[in-house]
């Protein structure tokens, strides 16, 4: 299995985890459900994050590739030979 597929399943399972199972396991009191939205949400974006974060570096963007020919061409015309 690729390593892109091995770390978006264990990330997805491990924030999966803390939103869907640790609510249910938040002892009965006043803040109960305040304690569930809390993780249910902060679970939510911490997964979101972390894609977005991994997708980025997975394929960065890279600026525009010059030619050898247009490298040179512009350091003749930014070069101050004053």
């Amino acid at each position: 299995m690729e390593k892109f597929a091995i770390a978006l399943i264990f990330f997805t399972v491990f924030w999966g985890l803390i939103g869907v199972v640790l609510p249910f396991l938040i002892p009965k009191g006043p803040n109960r459900r305040l304690i569930q939205t809390m993780l249910i949400l902060t679970s939510a974006c911490c997964w979101l994050f972390w894609l977005c974060f991994y997708l980025h570096q997975w394929n960065p963007l890279f600026g525009p590739l010059l030619t050898t020919t247009d490298a040179r061409i512009l350091r003749e015309l930014w070069s101050t030979d004053f």
